[in-house]
């Protein structure tokens, strides 16, 4: 008999990377739980899924609530079957100085970033446990391991979500569970975020460092569904970051408080009536690529977190050698 086609859930479908990991399940067939608060969004993100060859159910949620996410999760069971994978995406943010943050604010992206990764996680344990089989994808960024200036609720939340999937990584060892939990690091995606988040501000933010493209990290999303991998680095950016925090940590925080001010920053100013998602989804036309698709690439190296590790105990001049170059390219860019 033919194998069933796969039951995904995606948090944060309706735009940028949670879109394009939907188109890219789509053309295995999957059936897939569409969760996101702009309902419209995400219908129209249905509407992809199907003429890609998959079958979607759009569920409009707030995922900092679990209730709303563990109803989504039952929802999705009882249209398309038992969850398979849950991929957790959603993620909103504050471009600002710590000193300007309101504490809601920096409340609010803890709860959509960390916790609705929690509750993404919860829902799916509740329904994968007894089970004994299913995959948790955790979707974080090479900040979850370096915080850069003017985004430190995101790196914060991203920083804690490593801990919390490090720590359950240890419990379903412990227990013997088929249970897998992977994470996919990303660099600078070119997503619609930038069009729409809360800043502080006159000028519209960018990403910091080289651009990649959602479609990249789509493909690397799918390989860790499917092999399961601890932890998968995506774009040479992340490798270079991560690594550069492990050796010198100081350093690099000279670099990015030199650096990584006005490489966020786009000369063109925000547009009067300029709306933000913090709260509440900005109802305009969602899409899958922000505003930096002449800049961005659409390859990067994706390396397994161990091979990096293991490379870089072996070879530790190779790494500093490396680390330096990086460092100058950023003064050179930074120049």
């Amino acid at each position: 008999m033919p194998t069933p086609s796969p039951v995904v859930v995606i948090t944060g479908a309706s735009a940028g990377v949670g879109r394009a990991t939907a188109h890219a399940f789509a053309r295995q067939g999957a059936r897939i739980g569409l969760l996101a608060r702009d309902g419209a969004a995400l219908h129209a993100t249905e509407r992809e899924v199907e003429r890609l060859g998959g079958e979607a159910v759009a569920l409009p949620v707030d995922v900092s609530e679990f209730e709303a996410v563990d109803a989504a999760a039952a929802a999705v069971e009882e249209t398309l079957g038992p969850v398979d994978v849950w991929v957790n995406n959603a993620m909103t943010t504050v471009f600002s100085p710590v000193r300007a943050l309101e504490p809601h604010e920096l409340h609010r992206v803890t709860q959509v970033c960390y916790f609705g990764c929690v509750h993404g996680t919860m829902a799916a344990l509740r329904r994968m446990l007894p089970r004994d089989r299913g995959t948790i994808v955790q979707v974080g960024s090479a900040l979850a391991f370096r915080g850069i200036p003017l985004q430190a609720a995101y790196c914060g939340a991203k920083h804690a979500i490593v801990g919390f999937t490090d720590s359950l990584r240890a419990e379903l060892i412990h227990d013997g569970s088929n249970v897998r939990l992977t994470a996919v690091h990303l660099p600078a995606m070119n997503t619609p975020q930038f069009d729409w988040a809360r800043v502080r501000f006159a000028r519209r933010p960018k990403p910091v460092g080289p651009i990649m493209q959602p479609e990249r990290a789509a493909e690397a999303i799918l390989h860790a569904a499917a092999h399961a991998p601890r932890e998968l680095w995506v774009g040479g950016s992340t490798v270079q970051t991560i690594l550069g925090q492990m050796v010198a940590p100081g350093l690099m925080d000279r670099v990015v408080a030199r650096m990584a001010y006005e490489q966020q920053l786009r000369p063109d100013p925000l547009p009067a009536g300029y709306r933000d998602n913090l709260y509440e989804p900005v109802h305009a036309p969602h899409a899958t690529h922000g505003a930096f698709d002449a800049e961005a690439s659409p390859r990067a190296p994706v390396l397994r977190e161990a091979t990096v590790r293991g490379l870089a105990a072996t070879g530790g001049l190779m790494l500093a050698a490396g680390l330096a170059w990086g460092v100058a390219a950023l003064a050179r860019r930074g120049a």
